[in-house]
């Protein structure tokens, strides 16, 4: 069932848009007079994109169609519709530009945010499969409730990308909205994919890098503590809404004795028969409720998805570090040799100074040779060097700048997650404090 209204975190997300979009009026003049989004985008780098267009994931549709190795399969794809604000703002209304997007498709443009921003905890994408269900919920993913909810989600991470500062002005992002043929030959094109590290050597650093900095390692601590504490809540939430889904549902008996009852009754019929109406009512409204649930429960799992990337940004600098050492290592231990070799003094064991006493030193232009050579490789390592630590400083510096970003988005959304939570238990109870109120009056009319 799709709601008629939005979200709450997406209706706020719209009015921080709006806000901030008046700000922008006086640059309006940089869109084309056609209502090109294009032109703004190439013009001005520094703006948001979620100020310059309304984008939205308007439905979704199930299709069947061969895949790759000539399979039938089933799948559902998404209908992305946007709109260039200035036209809006000026009071014309011009059908939405719309074009449809496969789940992967998603995921293939979050794979290239992530390899190409390193530094950004990327948002997350909704989940593929059910998860954290209660047993009266589906967990197929075609089923039509979850693929209306991973609706919402994909809206919502697009939504995130386009409002982030640096996330928004990638060109990709721009022609994933826009270009429905050759997107994906686009992206191919950046060649993120070699650009990828390997999970190998980012778990090789992990184990032995020496002088990471500290904030990251309590950062990769907080993540892994956040998601075990989300993942705990979320378990929790579903055990009981499959208690509280029996409690009400049993309610729905009350409704059916009171309605036999009543027709037998001359005086207390009417009273019993109200009554049974009013139970009925209750046991049914549990639907809804737990629906309206689903969407807390999908807010708190978009930031127990977020801890990945939280981790994602964190072993980015573990690795990053470990290169750094790796390659001042090395500078060390070719200075080392050139002090050998310039001095004729072996320091440390090596199989070259067991060959040098066992058959003796050797010539002089061997000996200027090698000084040539390791002065080469120092000068190479010394670059080596600057550009890693110059690499490590900058992902640094990025990296937390994001990270105090993220950390205030989401101690603002998960504030106003269980604030609206917390109401709608209220609403809940305070629902059945007034059926059982009216069930009172019915047996007083008795």
């Amino acid at each position: 069932m799709r709601p008629d209204s939005p979200t709450s975190g997406e209706r706020k997300m719209a009015e921080d848009v709006k806000e901030e979009s008046v700000a922008a009026d006086d640059d309006s003049e940089l869109l084309a007079e056609d209502g090109s989004l294009n032109a703004a985008v190439e013009e001005e780098g520094g703006c948001f994109l979620l100020r310059r267009m309304e984008i939205c994931v308007a439905e979704a549709e199930k299709r069947s169609g061969k895949n790759a190795v000539n399979m039938q399969e089933t799948f559902t794809v998404y209908l992305i519709e946007t709109r260039p604000l200035d036209a809006v703002a000026e009071g014309r209304n011009p059908a939405p530009d719309s074009l449809w997007r496969r789940y992967s498709e998603f995921e293939l443009l979050r794979s290239y945010l992530v390899v190409t921003y390193p530094y950004i905890v990327v948002p997350p994408l909704p989940e593929k499969r059910a998860e954290f269900v209660w047993h009266k919920l589906s967990a197929d993913n075609m089923d039509p409730d979850f693929v209306e909810r991973r609706r919402v989600g994909l809206e919502n991470f697009l939504l995130r990308v386009a409002s982030h500062p640096v996330l928004s002005n990638d060109k990709i992002l721009y022609h994933f909205l826009s270009e429905e043929r050759d997107w994906k030959e686009v992206v191919y094109e950046t060649g993120f994919q070699a650009k990828a590290d390997s999970r190998l050597r980012a778990l090789s650093a992990t184990f032995r890098v020496r002088n990471t900095d500290k904030r990251f390692m309590d950062m990769k601590h907080y993540s892994d503590e956040l998601q075990s504490h989300i993942s705990q809540l979320l378990r929790a939430r579903a055990r009981v809404a499959d208690r509280l889904y029996g409690v009400f549902k049993v309610h729905g008996n009350y409704g059916r004795v009171f309605s036999e009852w009543s027709a037998i009754e001359r005086e207390m019929g009417d009273g019993l028969q109200s009554a049974g109406h009013h139970m009925d009512a209750y046991a049914a409204s549990i639907d809804d409720i737990l629906e309206e649930e689903e969407h807390y429960a999908d807010q708190l799992k978009e930031y127990l998805f977020y801890a990945e990337a939280l981790r994602a940004v964190c072993r980015k600098h573990e690795l990053t570090q470990f290169e750094l050492e790796v390659a001042s290592q090395d500078l060390i231990s070719k200075k080392h040799q050139r002090e050998e070799l310039a001095t004729g003094i072996v320091r440390t064991f090596s199989l070259k100074g067991m060959t040098n006493k066992l058959f003796g030193q050797e010539a002089p232009e061997q000996r200027e040779a090698r000084l040539k050579l390791l002065e080469e490789l120092i000068a190479e390592g010394e670059d080596a060097v600057r550009e890693k630590t110059a690499e490590c400083e900058e992902h640094v510096e990025r990296a937390w700048v994001d990270m105090e970003r993220f950390e205030e988005q989401k101690d603002k959304d998960l504030r106003e997650a269980l604030i609206n939570y917390a109401v709608m238990q209220i609403s809940m109870c305070k629902k059945g404090i007034q059926v059982w109120s009216n069930a009172k009056e019915c047996f007083l009319k008795m």
